[in-house]
């Protein structure tokens, strides 16, 4: 931090641009040919303890006081290295959560009820809620070690061949600092002083056996999860967990009663007991505030794995599983929605195209997408749903001749006899479930219990004719084609790229609302599909354009180089932080699209 601290010390208290910061520059002197004047070369990675480096990045042209730093700790520091491909991810959330704690005593310190984060300064992390994911925020690299000794100001001596230390794995933290407005030596003091001091806190602070903890957890998430794509079971929910989240967070609610499963349903898996909920169709009944629509909230927060403390750890969910609703305004392009809408007035319904689509034709199109990218579990809670698309009980069949809408009820079976898509409804307000469900569960007060058979009963009691519909054509016919598929907004030569709080993303021309996708738990995940989405169309040459293939080749590509590589810092108006999101996620934006073209497969 010396260099550091000489540039700091060179800069006027009223500079905006920190060009020297930026810039790193060094002169280096080579022992080994003492009589060759100093060769110069900018290196803005700036070492503590001669180990740990600080390297300093533009966040953006608008951010010049607002660096990006990542900040990277020789794992022999740590916990030592991972070499568990699958266990990095959570190594590097158990070590974000807890370097977290030491950036809010710093930002405690800086705290004061006047003043804003540019006139006092403010240090910016990622911080999560109880999802484990991928992030560009925490992650492991092998980084390449100080090879030089500080001489004096920019003056740098190379070390000799043989003392030239190994690239080691690092842990990288990723955060920003926000200077204060002309305050040379507190933004020195921030960066010079405090956080090399708050990393060194946190080195010394590491508990190795909650460490251990949070990989063992992880670890068994991981069984439960390959264990479920082989068995007859497409949720698993351990008993204790608590599945009930505090008004306004994520966080688990105090004094909630702990989840228990039904005796019928009790399975153990690895040691662990819990409800095993089996694949087919799933209903979830039982009264206003009961507790049913908080069971469907865990069983969807199980695709991602969680935190310790969460509450849901041990709520897993087939990986696949997708929530859908009804999406009333929604763009809709080419898509087959025919199994549930047999004609429209304005068109046909297998090549059914709309900017504004009703709740019954939005949530047949996001049923269909999410069958095309292979979805094997839909989520679905009656409150968030199309009515006429979800029931239509035997009396209204039999005063309506002419319907075009084929309702969710008469192909859930099919969807998986057929094509093995199970379902998890929850349903408060109609029966019509009942005669079609294989399990039926109803929740009283946040307890649960299995009324399989008293519903079963009923049905048979009341049972009506019903005539089957014809087997559904499923098959999407349409490709995406490169008309439209850019970030350049039509006529113009630069990028555009704003990812909104409000839940849209404006790229190029597109302004792509995403409020109805239900599986983006995180905004920073918002900001990587931003990103992603951007990167896909700059790279792309193609004219019709292979959407899987591309998103597999970057996925790829991500997983061996982190996630980092999709920023630019050309876009000042977007955030920093990104977490991974899954492709489905991904494959929903591209489809709610409105200016892209698809050609059609000849069937």
């Amino acid at each position: 931090m010396k260099r550091l601290r000489n540039i700091f010390d060179s800069l006027p208290n009223n500079t905006t641009t920190y060009t020297a910061m930026y810039e790193g520059q060094l002169k280096y002197v080579d022992p080994r040919f003492p009589d060759l004047p100093p060769f110069v070369d900018y290196n803005p990675t700036y070492y503590s303890m001669d180990k740990i480096g600080f390297e300093i990045t533009h966040t953006h042209k608008l951010a010049q006081s607002k660096p990006t730093v990542t900040i990277s700790i020789p794992c022999d520091l740590l916990a030592g290295e991972i070499t568990d491909k699958e266990l990095k991810c959570a190594a590097a959330d158990y070590y974000l959560r807890e370097f977290g704690n030491y950036i809010s005593a710093l930002n405690e310190e800086l705290y004061s009820r006047s003043g804003n984060d540019k006139e006092k300064g403010h240090y910016y992390i990622c911080n999560p809620d109880g999802e484990v994911l991928i992030r560009n925020s925490a992650y492991f690299s092998v980084c390449a070690q100080k090879d030089y000794k500080n001489g004096n100001n920019s003056y740098a001596f190379l070390l000799p061949p043989e003392e030239l230390p190994e690239p080691k794995q690092c842990l990288c933290l990723k955060l920003q600092v926000q200077f204060p407005d002309k305050n040379i030596h507190k933004s020195k003091k921030m960066l010079c002083k405090d956080l090399p001091e708050a990393v060194n806190e946190f080195i010394m602070g590491i508990n190795i056996n909650a460490y251990h903890r949070a990989l063992e957890l992880f670890k068994m998430q991981t069984k439960i999860r390959a264990w479920l794509k082989n068995s007859e079971y497409c949720a698993f929910i351990a008993n204790g967990s608590i599945l009930p989240r505090m008004k306004g967070s994520q966080l688990p609610l105090a004094d909630a009663i702990p989840f228990c499963s039904t005796p019928d349903d009790e399975i153990e898996i690895f040691g662990i007991r819990g409800m095993g909920i089996r694949k087919g169709v799933t209903v979830i009944t039982g009264g206003g505030y009961s507790g049913k629509s908080t069971l469907l909230d865990a069983i969807s927060a199980g695709i991602y794995n969680h935190s310790i403390g969460d509450g849901r750890e041990l709520c897993i969910t087939d990986e696949s599983a997708i929530t859908i609703s009804a999406e009333d305004g929604r763009c809709i392009k080419n898509v087959n929605i025919s199994p549930f809408i047999k004609w429209l007035p304005t068109g046909d319904t297998d090549d059914f195209s709309t900017d504004h689509a009703s709740g019954s034709t939005s949530q047949a199109a996001n049923i269909m997408e999410a069958v095309d990218i292979g979805a094997k579990l839909l989520l679905i809670d009656e409150d968030r749903s199309a009515t006429n698309f979800m029931i239509r009980d035997h009396l209204m069949k039999q005063l309506i001749t002419k319907e075009p809408i084929t309702p969710f009820t008469d192909r859930v079976n099919e969807m998986y006899g057929k094509r093995g898509i199970s379902t998890i409804l929850v349903i408060g307000g109609s029966g019509e479930y009942l005669s079609v469900a294989d399990n039926i569960y109803m929740m009283d007060e946040y307890i649960i219990s299995n009324v399989t058979d008293i519903a079963k009963d009923l049905v048979y009691l009341s049972a009506k004719e019903y005539t089957p519909e014809e087997t559904a054509n499923w098959a999407q016919c349409r490709n995406l084609t490169s008309k439209n598929f850019s970030p350049y907004p039509e006529g113009s030569g630069t990028e555009r790229l704003e990812v909104s709080d409000l839940g849209f993303i404006i790229i190029g021309d597109e302004k792509i609302d995403v409020r109805g996708i239900n599986d983006i738990v995180t905004p920073r995940q918002l900001d990587a599909i931003g990103f992603i989405l951007r990167y896909i169309e700059i790279s792309n040459n193609d004219l019709v354009i292979d959407v899987k293939k591309r998103v597999d080749d970057l996925y790829a590509r991500i997983n061996t180089d982190g996630l980092d590589f999709i920023y630019s810092s050309f876009f000042t108006s977007c955030e920093r932080f990104f977490d991974l999101p899954r492709k489905s996620e991904l494959y929903q934006v591209i489809n709610r699209m409105r200016k892209t073209k698809y050609s059609r497969l000849k069937t």
